[in-house]
C-alpha cells in the first residue's frame, strides 16, 4: 500500500480544548482530527473532500510547559465626548489566561494519497500546526510502502476507541473529528484513545476476545523493530466509519 509520509517539526504547539475560552488554555497531548485536516488544507492550498481520505500519525514531544497570553475582550460602550458624532465605542479589557504547551514536537503523518507529495514539498501556505505562531518545517517527504503484518507496535498515537478493549491500556478522549466549513464550521466529534506507552499487539493484549480480530496490521518498515515487529499505522478518517 503505498502512502505519503511526512516528517514536521516545530518548537512549540498546542491544541486548545474547545470549551474552554477563558482563564486557563489546557491542551490535547494529541493533534485532533480536525488540525490534521488543516494541516492538510494548508499545504495544499483549499479545502478537500474527506471522503476517502485516512490519515494516520506518530506524535512526539520534549515535555509540557505553561505560558501566560492575553486576549482583549471588546464591548460597545456610549461615547464620552460632548457632541460625539461617534455615540458608541469599542471597549478593551485584558483578559489574562495560562496556555499549555508541547515544547519540541514532531508529527510524522501517513495520508493514503500519494499523489499530493509535490504539495507538500512546496506547501502553498506557511506550515503550522495548532495555533497560526505554532511555525513547522517539514524535515522529510516522501511516498513509502507499507506492509501488513500478523504483529505490530504502537505507540504515541491516536486510535479508534474500540481498540481500547485490544490494547487495555490509553486515554479515552473526545476530539472534533471535523469541521463543515459549508455549514458555519459545525463540527463533529469522536471518541479515541490516546496511546502513548509502546504496546505489541497482539503479544501484549490483556484479554483475548474470540469476536475481536487481531491483525493483520499495517506496519511503517522504514520505523525500528522492537521484537522483530515494526510500527503499526493505524488510519482513521475524517468523516467515513472507522474501522479496526
Amino acid at each position: 500500500m503505498q502512502v505519503l509520509k511526512v516528517v514536521a517539526e516545530g518548537v512549540t504547539t498546542s491544541f486548545r480544548y474547545p470549551h474552554f475560552m477563558q482563564h486557563i488554555h489546557p491542551t490535547y497531548e494529541l493533534p485532533p482530527p480536525t488540525t490534521i485536516y488543516g494541516h492538510i488544507c494548508s499545504a495544499l492550498g483549499d479545502w478537500f473532500d474527506p471522503h476517502g481520505v485516512r490519515f494516520s500519525y506518530h506524535f512526539v514531544h520534549s515535555g509540557r510547559t505553561k505560558d501566560v497570553e492575553h486576549v482583549i475582550l471588546l464591548r460597545s460602550g456610549r461615547g464620552r465626548l460632548k457632541g460625539s458624532h461617534f455615540p458608541k465605542v469599542l471597549e478593551g479589557r485584558v483578559n489574562p489566561f495560562q496556555r499549555d504547551l508541547l515544547f519540541q514536537p514532531r508529527l510524522t503523518l501517513y495520508v493514503n494519497r500519494p499523489e499530493w507529495v509535490d504539495a507538500f514539498r512546496s506547501p502553498r501556505y506557511a506550515v503550522v500546526l495548532g495555533r497560526s505562531q505554532d511555525l513547522f518545517t517539514y524535515t522529510n517527504v516522501e511516498v513509502i510502502e507499507l506492509q501488513q503484518a500478523t504483529r505490530a507496535y504502537f505507540e504515541h498515537t491516536l486510535l479508534p476507541h474500540d481498540m481500547a478493549i485490544q490494547i487495555g491500556r490509553g486515554v479515552t478522549v473526545t476530539m472534533p473529528r471535523f469541521l463543515d466549513y459549508y455549514r458555519n464550521r459545525s463540527p463533529s466529534w469522536e471518541r479515541y484513545i490516546v496511546h502513548k506507552d509502546r504496546v505489541l499487539l497482539p503479544d501484549d493484549a490483556p484479554v483475548r476476545f474470540s469476536h475481536i480480530r487481531y491483525g493483520p496490521y499495517w506496519i511503517d518498515p522504514t520505523t525500528p523493530a522492537y521484537k522483530e515487529a515494526h510500527r503499526g499505522v493505524m488510519f482513521l478518517s475524517f468523516i467515513d466509519e472507522e474501522s479496526t
